[in-house]
């Protein structure tokens, strides 16, 4: 099983499938131990899922936006945390090759590692800032020194913490006051991570803190300055709804089946048969519609658009992802209702489902700043 030898993304979705199998078996585990996935990590590094976002000059697949949200959603039907921590990986890389924003030789040995398995993701949060998408400024540091920079400070939500190979840090220059972001290598001395991660939502990510002690890395290794400037339009944060998209699909595979076993001793047949189980069963068909529609129409528009008129595209992002996370948290409650008080027990992935969508709300962008982008959007459009 090898993603790089699939021809078509039809061919892909049905490999990614097969996992995802896998990894809803081992789901509930994870989420019980609140440990980390590393079995499914591994199957997606084995395969060269980890790869499919490098540049085809890399040896990559350079797959389109679409593409990864539909294989990214497939994941979460199995296995919610570990899709979104892929996710940041693969839409790093996505990213970095669309805007080509870092040096040449820097990026083409990220891609390098990549092909051997390396991960990558960005540590951008502190515990004074919040989410980076509100403009706090970070308290880690950066220092110039003769042999590079010293990077000092603690980031928290490193997502996929456990086995990140390389972490992307903002940092504030001590000479400057500007903000930067640094490649800084695991291998890097001073570099520790701190298990904090202890959220009741997508338990498996490994969203610990990062703790960097006098980290020293290269000059070139500053590979990004984060001017004050109007944030550039950003397709590939797609692979968030997608991740909660896939985990209300599961939630309605699961209500759908439950509902054709079940047949309690005061009715004749099915609960599948009553009117009002069908009717939210039609509830939840109509919102999942809403949100295929919705997602992979802005995913297709950014994929057929030139960079200019991807950059007009932050009002169409910022919607997709509010409607179709706010349309999950609607579709998995809608579920548990038709399964009723069973939902609730440990062992019912539903309860799971509930916990994870929630997470949704606090992924970027958050819904006051989608709305407030979309009321300015609105007046400069009329």
């Amino acid at each position: 099983m090898n993603f790089l030898e699939k021809q078509t993304i039809d061919e892909r979705i049905d490999l990614m499938n097969n996992l995802a199998k896998q990894f809803l078996m081992r789901a509930h585990q994870i989420d019980i131990e609140g440990s980390f996935p590393y079995a499914n990590i591994k199957d997606l590094k084995n395969t060269g899922y980890t790869t499919l976002t490098v540049p085809s000059r890399y040896g990559g697949k350079e797959i389109t936006l679409y593409e990864l949200i539909r294989l990214q959603e497939t994941i979460a039907e199995g296995d919610g945390a570990t899709a979104l921590s892929i996710g940041w990986h693969m839409g790093i890389m996505m990213n970095l090759a669309e805007k080509n924003i870092w040096k040449e030789p820097v990026f083409k040995y990220l891609c390098e590692q990549v092909k051997n398995g390396a991960l990558i993701n960005s540590a951008q949060s502190e515990p004074k800032t919040g989410s980076p998408t509100r403009g706090g400024r970070p308290e880690t540091t950066a220092e110039k020194c003769q042999n590079g920079w010293v990077i000092k400070g603690r980031k928290t939500f490193t997502t996929m913490s456990p086995v990140l190979d390389f972490f992307i840090v903002s940092a504030t220059i001590k000479e400057t006051d500007e903000v930067a972001n640094f490649l800084i290598p695991r291998t890097t001395k001073g570099i520790n991570i701190e298990e904090t991660w202890d959220s009741i939502a997508l338990r498996g990510t490994g969203s610990h803190d990062l703790l960097l002690d006098n980290c020293l890395v290269p000059n070139d290794y500053l590979v990004e300055e984060l001017s004050s400037a109007a944030k550039k339009a950003n397709g590939w944060l797609l692979h968030i709804p997608a991740c909660y998209l896939g985990i209300a699909k599961a939630a309605q595979r699961y209500a759908i089946q439950f509902a054709k076993e079940y047949s309690p001793n005061s009715i004749v047949g099915p609960i599948i048969d009553l009117p009002n189980v069908q009717q939210k069963l039609g509830e939840i068909e109509l919102k999942v519609m809403q949100s295929e529609y919705f997602l992979y129409g802005v995913a297709k528009q950014w994929d057929a658009s030139y960079v200019q008129d991807r950059e007009r595209m932050s009002a169409a992002l910022g919607a997709a992802k509010f409607t179709v996370t706010n349309l999950a948290i609607e579709i998995v409650d809608l579920a548990m209702r038709i399964v009723g008080a069973k939902s609730l027990s440990l062992s019912n992935p539903l309860q799971r489902y509930y916990r994870d969508v929630r997470a949704g709300l606090h992924n970027p962008p958050m819904d006051d700043m989608t709305l407030q982008l979309l009321a300015k959007h609105s007046i400069i459009n009329h």
